[in-house]
């Protein structure tokens, strides 16, 4: 992909990941739109970034996505890569009768349902694109349940399956379709956690969005760092090994609640 002379919408990018694409996507030269939830987090975006373009927008909204559509072709109708990151990631024990069936269901909408739902309105705006590309964030994950955070692992598994049918589906047009995977990556997701990842077994947001970027250029359909390689693997070779080990995580949640 030509990054330099390309217009991109990236979902969640206040912070995290999305804040690094931004950072570095600038850098490439590309035309960046930036969407959230949180006008403050745009506002302090814009401060930091003062050529980004920011849209305050909730990819769990139907009627958000729909508005966000008619403003961005209309004002950027050369937009031609998207970049579904906007990710909601909690530890829960499935026995805690006190969340609302609306609680238990907000990652889905944000993770899943959202990815699903801004391809879907933005597809056929980017098929006319002369190059376009659709760029899904996934998970390591997607390859392992982890018990502690149970809808997120089930909804970066989805957003994998969902990524490789629809490269399927359009692999007769000019949109490209790449799947970024990080591994446990240190960012604002881990803000509220109860227990704390160890740093050695985090990649910087940094390294994680270069490998992203170099992946982009290179059209690899997969944007990962040599860590993912090993976590699939591992999901093949001894998957109940790699269950157990993640699953020492939720033990300790579970030990600190009580």
């Amino acid at each position: 992909m030509d990054l330099k002379n390309s217009t991109v919408l990236i979902t969640g990018g206040t912070s995290g990941i999305g804040l690094e694409l931004v950072r570095q996507l600038t850098e490439q030269g590309a035309t960046v739109i930036v969407t959230g939830r949180k006008l403050d987090a745009l506002d302090e975006t814009k401060k930091q970034f003062p050529d980004v373009h920011t849209f305050q927008s909730d990819v769990s909204n139907l009627k958000d996505i729909e508005q966000l559509y008619k403003d961005v072709t209309q004002q950027f109708p050369k937009l031609n890569i998207i970049i579904n990151n906007a990710g909601l990631m909690r530890l829960i024990d499935l026995q805690d009768s006190s969340l609302s069936l609306d609680n238990i269901n907000q990652e889905i909408a944000t993770n899943l349902t959202g990815t699903v739902q801004m391809v879907h309105q933005f597809l056929p705006h980017l098929v006319k694109q002369k190059s376009a590309a659709i760029v899904n964030v996934s998970s390591g994950i997607a390859f392992m349940s982890y018990s502690v955070a149970p809808i997120y692992s089930a909804t970066k598994a989805g957003v994998r399956a969902y990524t490789q049918a629809l490269r399927l589906q359009l692999e007769d047009t000019n949109v490209k379709v790449f799947e970024m995977i990080p591994p446990g990556v240190n960012t604002n997701l881990q803000n509220d956690w109860a227990i704390t990842p160890n740093p050695s077994m985090m990649m910087s947001v940094e390294q994680m969005v270069s490998v992203a970027i170099k992946g982009l250029q290179n059209d690899k359909k997969e944007l990962k760092p040599f860590a993912i390689n090993l976590i699939k693997i591992a999901s093949r070779v001894a998957p109940g090994l790699l269950l157990n080990f993640g699953h020492s995580e939720f033990r300790k949640f579970k030990a600190q609640k009580n």
